[in-house]
Order: C-alpha cells, then structure tokens, then sequence
C-alpha cells in the first residue's frame, strides 16, 4: 500500500467517523437541552449545513478533477 492510498483511506475513514461523532455530539445537545423534536431538527440543520457543505465541496471537486 502505498503512501497516497493509505491517506486517502485513513481520510475517508477517519472524516467518515469525525462526521458521525459531531451528529452524537449535536442530537447530545438537543437532548441535553431539553430542545424537543423541532429544536433537535434546528439544530441539525443548522450545524449540520457546514458538515453537508464541506462533504459536497469534495465531492464536487473529485467530480470536477474526474473530467
């Protein structure tokens, strides 16, 4: 395996597992906070806007570089 192919697995994986602890970490607040369902799903979709746009922009670029 080389260097290259070890980074970008440990980069998917690693980014993958970051992402899900930050969606513990955001229903954690909502429940903690006593935000009830419509507070949880505000808070989702507003600290979850930078998580979904930092996961299209790579997308998008890998796409991009692709063509």
């Amino acid at each position: 395996m080389s260097e290259e192919q070890f980074t970008q697995l440990s980069m998917v994986v690693l980014l993958g597992g970051l992402i899900l602890f930050m969606g513990f970490i955001i229903w954690d607040l909502g429940k903690k906070s006593g935000a009830g369902r419509f507070g949880t799903f505000v808070l989702f979709l507003a600290l979850g806007t930078g998580v979904t746009g930092f996961v299209f922009k790579n997308v998008l670029v890998e796409f991009l570089l692709l063509r």
